[in-house]
């Protein structure tokens, strides 16, 4: 099968792509959106995506959230790294990324959805539960912030 023309929306990739994702609070709430393209479509995760050549993961990660969510963040150092390989009925590799989320400060700005992001929202910890939340992202917000658990 040629998978050539979605390798560029990120399907049937010939290598791992590398993306980002910051975590960012604000008074307690975590910052979250709702994907709509997979993978993790329909579901709540860490906002981000994928680094451009020449940039670096800091400055991926304050962009990616402003065409997510339009507020502005600083992006810090890395706190969490994990795969995504997700491969379709046949086998083959439809997505695989090589995520580093990072720990960001919320500078300013309004909440937008925007880009691949249905929705967005500030998510609180009694609130998370009630969310269709990735995996994933339970996992950072648990590990690494005692958050959700």
């Amino acid at each position: 099968m040629d998978h050539s023309n979605r390798i560029f929306s990120g399907s049937y990739p010939n290598h791992p792509r590398v993306a980002v994702g910051a975590v960012v609070f604000k008074e307690d709430m975590v910052l979250l959106v709702l994907r709509g393209k997979p993978p993790a479509q329909k579901q709540w995760s860490i906002p981000g995506g994928c680094v451009e050549l020449g940039e670096t993961i800091q400055e991926a990660a304050e962009r990616e959230i402003a065409e997510e969510t339009g507020i502005v963040i600083q992006a810090k150092k890395p706190i969490y790294t994990f795969d995504v390989i997700e491969r379709d009925e046949d086998g083959h590799i439809r997505f695989h990324y090589v995520i580093v989320d990072l720990a960001a400060d919320y500078i300013s700005g309004e909440l937008r959805a925007g880009d691949d992001a249905v929705d967005v929202s500030w998510v609180s910890n009694k609130d998370l539960n009630s969310r269709n939340v990735s995996d994933a992202t339970r996992k950072l917000l648990a590990q690494c912030y005692g958050f959700g658990g």
